[in-house]
Formats: structure tokens, C-alpha cells, sequence
């Protein structure tokens, strides 16, 4: 998947725990760890607006696109 979730980097950067993030952001520890992983499908945007209120940050700064170089084969 293009999207890559970089949200462990920003805890660090942060000097912040997981478990100290995930009251803050409304998500249990478990749903965190998922979304960190990249195991999530989506994620909504008050949940994302809350993670980048509790980690002082943009949305940018924990979510990245990186384009898949693999060519894809003609239909």
C-alpha cells in the first residue's frame, strides 16, 4: 500500500508512549498498535485530528505516500 503510517517515528520524536497517546487520542492501545503497524484500512479524521492535537504535529507528519515503483501489467 502507498500509504505508510510513520506514527511510531513521531512518538519518538516526541518522547511519548503508545499508552500515553492512545487516552489522549479516545483509542484503546490495541487499535493504536494496528494503526502504527499500517494493519488499519482507514482511520477517521476526528481520530487522526486528535493524535496530531496530542502529538503536536500535521497530519503529514505521521501519514506518507510513496509511490509503488512495481509496473503494473497492461489488461
Amino acid at each position: 500500500m502507498p500509504i505508510v503510517v510513520t506514527l511510531d517515528v513521531m512518538l519518538a520524536r516526541r518522547k511519548m508512549r503508545s499508552r500515553e497517546l492512545a487516552p489522549l487520542a479516545g483509542i484503546t492501545e490495541q487499535n493504536l498498535s494496528l494503526l502504527k503497524s499500517g494493519k488499519v484500512k482507514g482511520v477517521r479524521f476526528d481520530t487522526l485530528e486528535r493524535i496530531c492535537t496530542a502529538l503536536q504535529c500535521q497530519p503529514g507528519d505521521i501519514l506518507t505516500y510513496e509511490v509503488d515503483e512495481t509496473p503494473t501489467p497492461p489488461d
